[in-house]
Order: C-alpha cells, then sequence, then structure tokens
C-alpha cells in the first residue's frame, strides 16, 4: 500500500505567542517549531496500515529548511521517504496555495490513501485535506475517528462524529482522509527509527519546477488583523463564615441574574 502523509510545522502553543507591531502576524523568531498535533495523528495512522499490508509511507509539506525537523520526526516515527517543497520563493501562501503545491507534487507520485490532519493549530482553516482531493479528483472524509481499509476492493469504511452520533462513510480508494483526535494513541520514535531519521537524505522540490504561474501562486486569503483576546473581569474573593459567604454568594448570583 502506498501512503501520503501532507505534514506541517506549527508553533508551539504551550509558549506564549506575541503579535507583530504591524498586527499581521505572531513573532516567528526564536520560538520552538513542532508538528502539527493533528498531523501526529494522520502519520500514526499511517504507519498501522503499513504494518498491517505492508507499503511504504511518504511524507510531504511546504516550508524552508528548518520544517525539515519536522520531517526527520516522520521519519523516525515510520515514514519512508520525506519530502520537503521549498517555498523560499513565496513570501505569503494560504491553505489554497500549499494545497495546490502538494496535489502537483502527489499528481506524480504513487498513492493509495493521503492523510491530512483535520486542520493545523495555527490558522484552523480545516481546508487543505479536501481542496487537496479535489484538485486530484478524488474522495475526501473529513474528521475520521476510525479507518478501516480494504486493498483487496480497493474501498475505505470511516467513522466520523456528527452532532447527535456517529456517521459511517464508505468511499473508494485512492482518497484523502483527515485526522481527528481519537483516530488512534501515536507512539513515541525508538531508538533506530531517531537513528535512521539523522541519517536518511529528505528530498527538495523547488517550486518552480512545478509549472505554476505567478497567478497560480497568489493567495485568496489575506490576514488583515490580529489581537490578543479581551481580558476577563478579576474574579472576586469572598470572605467570612460559610453561612455568611453562601448568602454573599446568592446575593451577588441573584444581581448577576445568574439564578
Amino acid at each position: 500500500m502506498k501512503i501520503i502523509v501532507c505534514i506541517k510545522e506549527v508553533p508551539d502553543t504551550a509558549i506564549g505567542l506575541k503579535i507583530r507591531d504591524d498586527s499581521h502576524e505572531i513573532e516567528t523568531e526564536n520560538i520552538p517549531w513542532i508538528m502539527n498535533p493533528y498531523d501526529e495523528y494522520a502519520i500514526e495512522e499511517a504507519q498501522r496500515l503499513k504494518e498491517k499490508f505492508g507499503g511504504d509511507i511518504a511524507a510531504i509539506t511546504v516550508g524552508n529548511e528548518r520544517v525539515e525537523t519536522v520531517l526527520r520526526s516522520c521519519i523516525a516515527l515510520g515514514a519512508d521517504r520525506a519530502i520537503r517543497i521549498k517555498d523560499d520563493s513565496l513570501k505569503k501562501k494560504d491553505s489554497l496555495i500549499t494545497s495546490k503545491i502538494l496535489a502537483e507534487v502527489i499528481r506524480n507520485i504513487e498513492y493509495d490513501v493521503i492523510l491530512c490532519g483535520k486542520e493545523s493549530v495555527d490558522y484552523g482553516y480545516a481546508q487543505t485535506g479536501q481542496m487537496i482531493a479535489e484538485f486530484l479528483q478524488i474522495p475526501c472524509v473529513s474528521a475520521i475517528k476510525k479507518l478501516e481499509v480494504s486493498p483487496s476492493t480497493k474501498d475505505a469504511m470511516c467513522h466520523r462524529e456528527i452532532e447527535g452520533g456517529l456517521e459511517v462513510v464508505k468511499c473508494s480508494l485512492p482518497a484523502v482522509f483527515t485526522a481527528q483526535k481519537g483516530l488512534n494513541v501515536p507512539r513515541y520514535a525508538s531508538l533506530s527509527g531517531i537513528m535512521k531519521a539523522k541519517k536518511m537524505k529528505i528530498e527538495i522540490l523547488e517550486i518552480d519546477t512545478l509549472g505554476f504561474n505567478p497567478s497560480d501562486l497568489k493567495p485568496k486569503i489575506r490576514v488583515t488583523n490580529l489581537s490578543y483576546p479581551p481580558k476577563r473581569q478579576e474574579g472576586r474573593i469572598i470572605e467570612g463564615t460559610l453561612p455568611d459567604t453562601a448568602k454573599e454568594l446568592v446575593r451577588n448570583l441573584k444581581e448577576a441574574r445568574v439564578i
């Protein structure tokens, strides 16, 4: 089975991010970068398919040299091939441009299953997997929590959570699937995997070789402003004996029209 996993590098949200003075972007210098958490479920599912059916995994991303750290993490977790599409010529890109570039590269690779994270934790558009499928003219099932693949019949059965229930979707292969939390439990990289990742050469493709016109890579989305969430009002501490504090709490809740 030929499996492709599309990966994205994102800022580590465990740290406090700062907004640049122009209010259009966050400060990206000297901050830790990690694999998009939803992509971890995608690479784990790819590894499970490989263990069950055999085959190989190709991890693909668009980015500068820094993103190779994330690609090596994919190799350590079981990827057999890592491809970086060099985007130094792109000052700005949105999910549409990223999807176009990924789809154009994938078009020239043999594949049965394409896996992506449900969304990225930075912009959260949740569109890339669906647009890749549209460019390739293949089915897409998004936000899956269970995947059953049958290579013999060339189809797949997926479970998706919907409001008030569970949706079961069947589709033909090849197809794109976007991974939701709960699809699996991502594993830790093994020592042998880490050593393999250090030695493996990452394939680098230039965007100029993909045949795009400048107008094809013009972003459709423009961020006009970023701002911090409004500060929450400080809480109030009610002191005193238990009966007195209970009465005071009820009185405050009534004044606030909570009860």
